[in-house]
């Protein structure tokens, strides 16, 4: 009580140097957070798996049709922060962010219950996309997105790099584009914070990284790795 000035701030605090250890290798993609897998796989005809039997349009979740298509037959994986998880979220890569879209929209629950009743739950919910570019990337569309979705007691969602947040009175989608090459995040760097439990959806490019998919319901902690960045650049320094 005397640490904390409200039960959100205890919710949302971070975390002591050192207790989340980042996997050193150069080629590795480390867990943007702790929780657990969900659905992950390859990025098929423009649509990503909910959950078995309910499919949802990639384009729809990130809100740009040339992008999906360029990140067709690439990997994602989908990761669910429970409210007893750390509440906050980390770069899986070296990178820059050239662009956050705030898309407002519902707030279903992310449990069970959602994800099998609700039809496109991701793509409905409120949320916010983040564009990457890798290190040594060209002209061409970025590798990553990485989507922060919300879920209903989901206060708010907020970036470490912007003020941009969520859950606004008469929110309208806005975009945020940030001057070249972007914000740079180093690979484990604070991204953002739920303010409460909620779901990172992450996409790769094909010639990108690869991720090591676990089956759902898988624990996951921030840090360790889940999959490594393509040769031969690794792209792991600004």
């Amino acid at each position: 009580l005397a640490d904390y000035p409200s039960l959100q701030a205890f919710f949302t605090r971070s975390l002591p140097p050192g207790v989340r250890p980042v996997d050193p290798a150069p080629e590795a993609v480390v867990a943007p957070c702790d929780g657990a897998w969900g659905q992950a796989g390859r990025v098929e005809e423009g649509k990503l798996l909910q959950v078995k039997g309910r499919e949802y349009r990639l384009a729809e979740l990130i809100g740009d049709e040339a992008w999906a298509r360029s990140l067709e037959g690439g990997h994602y994986a989908t990761f669910y922060l429970a409210p007893r998880n750390y509440h906050r979220f980390h770069a899986p890569c070296t990178g820059f962010v050239t662009r956050a879209r705030h898309v407002p929209g519902a707030l279903w629950p992310v449990n069970d219950l959602g994800l099998h009743g609700v039809d496109r739950l991701f793509a409905r919910n409120e949320r916010i996309c983040a564009s990457v570019r890798l290190p040594g990337q060209g002209s061409e569309a970025p590798a990553l997105a990485m989507v922060a979705v919300g879920a209903t007691l989901v206060g708010k969602i907020r970036l470490a790099f912007d003020d941009a947040e969520t859950h606004r009175r008469r929110a309208s989608p806005s975009v945020r584009d940030y001057s070249p090459p972007g914000i740079a995040l180093e690979r484990g760097a604070e991204w953002g914070r739920f303010e409460f439990g909620s779901t990172l959806v992450m996409i790769a490019a094909a010639d990108a990284l690869a991720i090591d998919a676990r089956p759902p319901g898988t624990a996951l902690r921030l840090g360790e790795r889940i999959g490594e960045l393509v040769s031969p650049s690794r792209r792991d320094a600004p």
